[in-house]
């Protein structure tokens, strides 16, 4: 079964969603979802969820243009992913790939290597910017909160207080308390 998936970001957009209607029923999509949200309000894409949830083995998901699906190329390898796990295919026509057949498979793979490779490159230059930063003593980093509530920490344990109630108490991680106490009892060997 062809399932379809129409989107635009406005309510102000219809003719744009009526031009991706049309295209999916001349496609042969026998079932359509279609809504009118941003594509960066991940939530608020409950229609595209019902599509996910919707397809089962052999189906194929069909979009007219990618930027109507994905709202970045991680975004699109989880959903490939989510419908590959169903058995499912996926159908861009605007790009005319299909994961059904091995050349669309190869090429959703290539995307998703390109974007893998576009995100690990950011990583790699943010680490070196952070470390540029210390270096010139202008990046700290955040201020540790439980480290910085060890004192309190201590007094609760002498009153006999449970880790787990300190940590909740306190609101820091309950590994954190366990550190801190630790190290107190490691100081005092």
């Amino acid at each position: 079964m062809l399932v379809g998936y129409a989107r635009t970001s406005t309510l102000d957009q219809t003719a744009g969603l009526e031009a991706q209607l049309r295209d999916l029923k001349n496609e042969g999509c026998e079932r359509i979802f279609e809504e009118q949200v941003s594509s960066v309000d991940v939530r608020a894409r409950e229609r595209l969820e019902e599509a996910l949830s919707f397809v089962r083995e052999g189906d194929t998901l069909v979009v007219t243009k990618l930027d109507r699906l994905a709202r970045s190329m991680a975004h699109l390898m989880d959903i490939r992913q989510r419908l590959e796990a169903r058995g499912a295919h996926l159908k861009i026509i605007g790009l005319n790939l299909d994961t059904s057949t091995p050349t669309g498979k190869l090429m959703i793979n290539l995307l998703g290597s390109v974007a893998e490779f576009e995100r690990e490159i950011m990583l790699e230059r943010q680490r070196e910017g952070i470390a540029k930063a210390k270096a010139a003593g202008k990046y700290k980093g955040r201020k540790p909160t439980a480290q910085a509530k060890a004192d309190e920490v201590r007094e609760l344990k002498a009153k006999g207080v449970r880790p787990t109630d300190i940590a909740r108490q306190l609101n820091i991680g309950r590994a954190s308390v366990y550190r801190i106490l630790s190290n107190v009892e490691e100081t005092a060997v």
